[in-house]
């Protein structure tokens, strides 16, 4: 069967608190919504993923760059009215119904959902509640209540796309969630066992309990790099993607673009990918005069296939002249461009030698870079 996985981010989650929705917000590096979105991402049984978000919040969806990972429908005035959004954007066979504000949903609850889908038109996953359950008022126990088969619901809720879309239609809105509107039209929901790890951010301390649990999980990588090239004939330098007028340019077998090639070493440091020499051996000519852009994408291109996103650039340029601060902003948007990230992730500067060593006599450029990448 091939699967979709619809993540509803759509909700203000006023009871959260903040400036922004909570799926906006962000956790352990990253926003709660690209959280939720990666482990759908990184599912071998997920074929498609269709992320619901409000109106209103697009401009978040574009600086994230969240189209390029996800088919994005605009979600409508109550829940189910989101949910029929994503259901009507999906072509699986089955669907996956996920709140973004779960962000720590583990793999295997993913896989248990879609295992009891097999044999019934509804799965989803929960919890047997095992604490006593008390009635109250004013502030004093009333009663007890029995909490035998009393479960707490979990999602991804999952569901045969037909016939969770038609029971949508139907709805009224005011189900609390797929499976009340699922059993509203009569279909039998299987109960998959649920993941304690699997909360949902509603009230302010839960960030401090997903950041816990996300940080444990997560897989960060950090690489350096470091490249020189020596002055010659020329009438500029390319620096971070950007020509900077000077009396003489930089040598090398492509543009030799000191900074750029620097930033590109550290991304393939960070995965222990080997170097520019590696993918573009300066003995093959067909990269003779190349533009470092090529190398700079490819590395990010890797990156990207092997599950990383790169969440910061550093790069130090080590020089007497010519002066970059003039030129940093535009390097720094130049390389976002190229990078697929924001620029407020790159930056750029430079230093001198104080005159020491061959940068100090203005012999060349050397650069030092730091790249940081996370495993989506």
């Amino acid at each position: 069967m091939r699967s979709t996985a619809i993540i509803v981010a759509a909700g203000r989650g006023v009871r959260a608190g903040g400036d922004l929705p909570k799926q906006w917000r962000q956790v352990a590096g990253r926003t709660v919504l690209e959280h939720s979105l990666a482990v759908f991402e990184a599912h071998p049984r997920v074929d498609e993923i269709v992320l619901v978000v409000a109106p209103e919040d697009m401009s978040h969806v574009e600086a994230r760059h969240l189209a390029d990972r996800a088919t994005i429908a605009a979600g409508g005035a109550t829940r189910s009215l989101s949910v029929l959004a994503g259901l009507e954007k999906a072509t699986g066979d089955v669907v996956l119904i996920h709140d973004a504000a779960r962000c720590c949903v583990p793999s295997d609850v993913i896989h248990r959902v879609l295992d009891g889908l097999a044999d019934a038109p509804g799965a989803a996953p929960a919890l047997s509640v095992s604490d006593a359950l008390w009635s109250g008022a004013a502030g004093k126990v009333t009663g007890l209540q029995d909490r035998t088969g009393l479960f707490r619901a979990q999602t991804p809720q999952g569901f045969h796309r037909d016939a969770i879309r038609a029971a949508h239609a139907a709805s009224d809105g005011a189900a609390a969630d797929d499976v009340a509107v699922a059993r509203a039209a009569g279909l039998d929901v299987t109960i998959v066992e649920g993941d304690e790890r699997n909360i949902k951010i509603t009230l302010p301390g839960d960030f401090a309990r997903a950041e816990q649990l996300l940080g444990a999980q997560m897989d960060i990588r950090t690489g350096n790099g470091f490249d020189v090239h020596r002055f010659g004939p020329g009438d500029h330098v390319m620096l971070c993607g950007v020509a900077v007028p000077f009396d003489r340019g930089l040598q090398g077998h492509s543009d030799a673009d000191v900074g750029m090639h620097t930033v590109t070493d550290a991304i393939y440091g960070a995965l222990a990918e080997g170097d520019i020499g590696t993918h573009f051996p300066p003995s093959d000519p067909q990269w003779k005069g190349a533009a470092s852009e090529v190398f700079l994408a490819h590395a990010c291109d890797l990156a990207r296939s092997l599950g990383f996103e790169i969440t910061h650039v550093d790069c130090t340029l080590i020089c007497e002249a010519p002066k970059v601060g003039p030129h940093a902003a535009a390097m720094r948007k130049e390389m976002a461009r190229i990078m697929g990230i924001e620029v407020d992730r790159v930056s750029i500067k430079a230093t001198t030698s104080e005159r020491l060593g061959f940068t100090g006599r203005g012999e060349g450029i050397a650069a030092m870079a730091t790249a940081t990448l996370v495993k989506r």
